[in-house]
């Protein structure tokens, strides 16, 4: 069988290129016979500028910018030349990720952390680049993109000749029960308390209200909003990922299909990068298995979003702490028994 491997990354325990890997070296060690193409994806979030460097070449660049928590953070971005214009992505969880606010802080910080540092970020690529791609996913903050909005003001960034687009890793508004506030601030330590008064904060930004209700204006807690009050386009970062890593081209190569992620829930169905690898595999008539460490998707939902069958890992090996404890070798162990039932 020709397999397709095509995972995003895992929380906080494997990037998407070593969960590739491990998913492949189970593979390999049930059905040696396959023939595997690796192709790690992202969907905005953790990865983004890893995956594009890797299809798509370029330059990184390193600068220190503030992090959520103020203290200073060393990030990344990417600059390409594309169709006679430079082009620069930038990963907004390199600036203002959850994995830069420790756990026993983010019920503390989760009203003040800043995006400041993702300003610093369009700042910088801002001086010889056309475009400015920010991938959008994994953030540890909800200030409704303030940080960045006053770190641009700060650096006198003119923007008016630059193309700016939000690659968003969800499709959420900014406000209400589906929104940046009340879907996300529970995962960044916010207490019940803490989200109403987050909703309210995001609300009274005046700057923020004519595009609250776009498709992505919600994620990495509002500053996808952010971005399109400064005249961002908004646009799927998984497919867009999709179209620069070349997918389409793999999958049409492809008798199966694998990809994952770390947590296989609602959201995954909102926009996040099994959905679009599922789309692409429903399209070609192939099925498109997914692999998580957890698994709450019901099998009607998933068989909308175009996939065959999820695996827990954490249920496989027997419980999240022991997946986590060393999850490639929890992976590894999975992908072996997945083999078993899917390869001919």
């Amino acid at each position: 069988m020709r397999v397709l491997i095509a995972p995003d990354c895992f929380g906080g325990t494997l990037t998407a290129r070593e969960a590739a890997d491990a998913i492949a070296t189970g593979w390999r060690e049930a059905k040696p016979g396959d023939v595997l193409t690796q192709r790690p994806l992202a969907d905005g979030g953790p990865g983004f500028v890893d995956v594009l460097h890797a299809s798509a070449g370029g330059d990184i660049r390193y600068i220190t910018v503030t992090g959520p928590l103020g203290d200073p953070v060393e990030a990344r971005w990417l600059s390409v030349h594309t169709g006679g214009r430079q082009v620069a992505y930038i990963e907004s969880a390199e600036a203002c990720g959850l994995h830069l606010v420790p756990a026993e802080l983010r019920a503390e910080s989760c009203e003040t952390a800043t995006t400041r540092g993702v300003g610093e970020l369009i700042a910088a690529a801002a001086d010889d680049n056309d475009v400015i791609t920010v991938g959008l996913g994994g953030s540890g903050t909800t200030d409704g993109g303030a940080g960045m909005l006053a770190a641009l003001r700060d650096a006198g960034v003119d923007l008016t000749d630059l193309s700016l687009v939000a690659a968003s890793d969800v499709e959420n508004p900014l406000l209400g029960p589906h929104g940046a506030a009340r879907t996300f601030g529970p995962q960044k330590g916010a207490s019940p308390e803490a989200v109403e008064r987050l909703e309210a904060k995001l609300a009274a930004m005046n700057v923020l209200t004519p595009v609250a209700d776009v498709p992505g204006a919600g994620a990495a807690g509002g500053l996808g909003a952010a971005l399109l009050s400064l005249g961002a386009t908004v646009t799927s970062g998984a497919g867009l990922v999709r179209d620069l890593t070349g997918l389409d081209t793999a999958l049409d190569d492809a008798d199966l299909v694998i990809t994952g992620e770390g947590s296989f829930d609602w959201q995954s169905l909102r926009g996040k990068l099994i959905t679009a690898v599922a789309g692409g595999a429903a399209e070609r008539g192939i099925p498109c298995v997914a692999v998580a460490g957890q698994v709450s998707v019901g099998r009607r939902e998933m068989g909308a979003a175009g996939v065959q069958e999820a695996y827990s890992v954490s249920d496989h090996v027997g419980s999240v702490h022991k997946s986590i404890a060393d999850a490639r070798k929890s992976l590894v162990a999975m992908a072996r028994h997945v083999a078993t039932q899917w390869s001919r």
